[in-house]
């Protein structure tokens, strides 16, 4: 989840987080589980975002881009294969403001299995909403990424576990 130009370009050791979600990806595939995309992105001017909104009022200060078609593609390396779904979202949760629930009901899907920047952001809102919803959690947590070290820490070691189980992509058997 939101694994895109502007937020991979903020990470401290790209490369091993990009090879890590490559091999989770890769695997996914190869055990023919769906491989569904969620990026955020916006309208050109962001008329999605009040001003009464902390996290997203800031990019009205063009800090960071998600109002543009080149901001709302996945990072190349990890990119989608034709075929395979990408969902846009419009806040934090990937549930918010897109059609992500109605694509797992189609495809039957119970078990999700979370990865994505910011471990902080969209991964804990995304896990929130999920398990409400009765998902089947599973966080892959070196699939995760977040500028606050200690903020990845507590949330995968501390905090996911009640609701998720929480592994490394390595040792994740889909």
């Amino acid at each position: 989840m939101d694994v895109q130009n502007v937020t991979v370009g903020r990470l401290k050791d790209k490369i091993t987080y990009i090879n890590t979600l490559n091999k989770a990806i890769q695997s996914a595939r190869s055990s023919k589980i769906p491989v569904i995309y969620v990026v955020i992105g916006f309208r050109k001017g962001y008329p999605e975002v009040s001003p009464n909104n902390r996290s997203f009022s800031v990019l009205m200060s063009g800090a960071m881009k998600f109002d543009t078609e080149e901001a709302a593609m996945v990072y190349e390396a990890v990119a989608p294969l034709e075929g395979e779904v990408v969902v846009t979202k419009k806040r934090v949760s990937a549930f918010t403001g897109s059609d992500l629930e109605v694509v797992l009901r189609s495809m039957g899907i119970k078990h999700l299995v979370l990865t994505g920047i910011a471990t902080g952001g969209v991964v804990l809102s995304t896990l929130r909403e999920a398990a409400d919803k009765d998902y089947v959690l599973t966080v892959l947590s070196d699939c995760c990424a977040d500028q606050d070290e200690e903020v990845h820490r507590v949330l995968t070691t501390k905090i996911f576990p009640r609701q998720a189980e929480v592994i490394e992509a390595q040792v994740w058997k889909p």
